[in-house]
Order: C-alpha cells, then structure tokens, then sequence
C-alpha cells in the first residue's frame, strides 16, 4: 500500500474520529441525559419527548438520503455535499450553548437535537461513499473496521476531556446553576467536529463521476433513484439484506438513543457515572470493531455480522434482568464489544453486495435508508413501553428482539466469496 494511500484511509478514519463526538456527547450521554433530568418536566416524560424528537429525525433521514445520494452520483461533488451536511451538525450543535436548564428549552433544544442529527446521519452516506474506493476487497473489512475504531477512540477523548475539563472539574469555572458547565459542551462538539474533519476534504480524492449542473443532477438522479427502487424487488439479495439491516439498526439506534438514559433511569447513575460509563462502552467498543475487522477479511462480513448479533443478545439478557448497578455496567461492557463490530461489518457486506461503484453514493443512500426508514420504530417503542409500564427496562427488551430478527434474516442473505 504506497504511502499517499495509506494518507488519504487516515484522513477517511479520522471523519469518523471527528464526527463520533457528535454521536456520543449529544446523543447518546451528555445531552440525552441532560435534557431528561434538567431540561425536561420529569425523566419519563423527557424520555418520550427525546424519542419523539429521534424518531423524526429518523423519518427525515430515511426521505432525503437515497435522494442526496443520487444527485451527487450524477452531478458530482460528493465532497461538497458531505461539507454541507457536516456544518449542518455543526452549527446545530453550537446552538446547544443556549440549551439552559429550564422547561422553557424543551422544544428549542429539540429543534437543535434534530437538525443536527439529520445533518450527522445524511452526511455519513457521501463519507460512507468513499469506501468503496479507497479499500481493496482484501483490507475492505480492515479498512472499515478501522474507521469504526477511530470513530470510538475519537469518542473517548471527546468524551473524557468534557468530563475532566468541563463537567465535573469545571475549571473554566462556568456557571452551575445555568448548567454553562454541561451546555458548553455543544460548542465543543462543534469545534472538535469540524477541525478533524478537515483532512478528509483536503487529502482524499473525489470520487470519480461526472459533473453536471445542480438541476440537471437533480432531475437525473431522481429519475434513477426511482428506476433502482422499481428494480430493487427483483435485486431480492440486496432487498433481503437492507430489510434485516434496517430491523437490527433500528436495535443499534434505540441502544445509542437511550443508553445513558437507561443507566441514569434503571441503575440510578449520576450525571458523572453516565460519562465515565460512557468511555469505558467506547473503549470496549473500539476495541470490538478494530479486532474483529480483521475477522470480517477472514471469515466474511456477514457471518461477523451474525456472530456479533448474537453475543449482543446473549449480554443484552443480564443488561435488563439485573439490579446491580456494577453487575449492569460489567454486562454492558461486553455487550459493547460487539456493537462496532455489527456497524463495520454492515458498511464492508454493502460494498460487497454493490453491483457497480459508480452508483456508491445512491446505494449508500439506500443503505442509509434501510437504517432510518423505520427508525422511528424502535425510539418509539422504548418511549410508549416506558411510559405505558412505568419502567424503563421493559422499552429496552424491544432492542434484543430487533437482533434476533435481524440475525434470522440475514441468515438467508447470499455473498459472493
């Protein structure tokens, strides 16, 4: 592998080092538990709002993707899309200083939390693009795996510098009774996004397509989104493979939605419990998808799929049926170890599957799809599960039951050896 090569995979792993902090601080701990213990009216409530609030991000998501995908297939740029969504995220994050600590910020830091997340998820589908040309066949396991493990690794840093220099030590010495010491963190994550990111526009090559002007890519790439999902019936393999991932992703993103809330809801965890137990999912997890991105390369991307589902059920059992609050944390460190390993190997299967390259960024957008279009499905079964039973491990049985069904299906997916 020359060396410029190996430059332009680092400058592609490092986005996912960027972007991960986004994913990590504001969705899944710092933010997630902020607003349901001190923005929100009460911790149920908050929870059914901040699943409301994912799920139509989700329904968004899932309209536009294979949409953004197509145009930049035909027109070009996908470097330039991906810039526009990432300062979408980015922006919308920094907006989070003015999340305060009232019921009065409900809906504006919803609105916030939204945005944002359209704007991380839609640009995933041009970086995810640009896989597919940057790996061979022989390292497209590795290569995804490492990017997955930047992508964690990034998130424990990000993570751990806004517990040690903002949340708990407060040495900026901000204000706690306006929270300033939780709120700054979204300027954080704002800056850390798009600093790190940079390389990725500056070293990596455009995919190669060619250019044509804004309404003529339009009305190309829509015509093409609906020739691919008219014939997508008769592509049963690829169908059969975005239905399972849509049903286990839509586990992966009730799991990434609602951990922390469910370790501050169930286990009684302080807000400084949350972020340590935060970085210690992210280091088991990092861990998981640079390992076993190997094993993807040997034993195949969708049998490391399976496997990985499988021991996320069997950890998931002792997650919910447990009271100690330790004996919980240890289950879930094992359960994260094979979190990366499914979002890596899902990447890796879909390039696999991709008949042609040319088509990356729409196929992409479908695979993006396939993870969003039900995506308000599992948030909002946790939600009405917890509100309707009063208890939060209840809404989290609904996460294994999405990985069993998703493993069955996949089961029957064929790939090319």
């Amino acid at each position: 592998m020359a060396a410029s090569h190996r430059t332009q995979i680092f400058a592609w792993c490092l986005y996912d080092w960027a972007c991960a902090a986004f994913s990590i601080i504001v969705i899944t701990f710092i933010f997630a538990t902020y607003f349901t213990t001190k923005i929100a009216q009460d911790q149920i409530t908050g929870t059914y709002q901040w699943a409301n609030a994912t799920a139509l991000a989700g329904i968004v998501i899932a309209l536009v993707s294979p949409f953004f995908g197509a145009i930049a297939d035909h027109g070009g740029n996908h470097k330039r899309w991906l810039l526009f969504f990432t300062w979408m995220s980015v922006l919308s994050t920094a907006l989070l200083w003015f999340a305060y600590p009232s019921i009065h910020f409900v809906y504006f830091t919803l609105t916030c939390i939204v945005l944002g997340t359209i704007g991380y998820e839609v640009a995933q589908v041009f970086y995810n693009s640009f896989l597919s040309t940057l790996a061979t066949k022989e390292y497209l396991g590795r290569i995804s795996g490492w990017g997955w493990g930047f992508g964690y690794l990034g998130g424990i840093f990000a993570l751990s510098i806004a517990l040690f220099v903002f949340v708990k030590t407060n040495i900026l010495g901000l204000n706690p009774e306006t929270a300033a010491q939780i709120r700054i963190c979204g300027p954080f994550v704002a800056i850390w996004y798009a600093l790190f990111s940079l390389p990725l526009f500056f070293l990596v090559p455009n995919i190669p397509s060619k250019a044509h002007p804004l309404p003529q890519a339009i009305r190309s790439g829509w015509r093409e989104l609906l020739s691919t999902l008219k014939k997508l019936p008769q592509e049963k393999n690829i169908l059969l493979y975005l239905i399972a991932h849509m049903i286990y992703t839509d586990g992966l993103n009730t799991l990434f939605a609602f951990g922390g809330i469910y370790a501050a809801g169930t286990y009684g965890f302080k807000f400084e419990e949350v972020l340590f137990f935060g970085i210690t999912m992210n280091v088991t997890a990092g861990i998981g998808a640079i390992l076993l991105g190997w094993v993807d390369d040997y034993i195949g991307s969708k049998a490391t799929i399976i496997l990985s589902l499988v021991f996320l059920i069997i950890f998931g059992i002792p997650v919910i049926l447990m009271h100690s609050k330790y004996g919980f944390w240890g289950a879930a460190l094992f359960l994260t170890l094979f979190v990366g390993p499914v979002q890596s190997a899902s990447r890796s299967l879909m390039v696999r599957l991709i008949a042609s390259k040319k088509m990356s960024g729409e196929m992409f957008g479908l695979y993006a799809l396939s993870g969003k279009i039900t995506a308000f499905v599992g948030p909002w079964l946790f939600g009405w599960l917890t509100l309707t039973f009063g208890t939060q491990r209840i809404g989290m049985v609904t996460v294994l039951i999405f990985f069993a069904i998703g493993a069955l299906l996949l089961t029957r997916v064929k790939v090319e050896v």
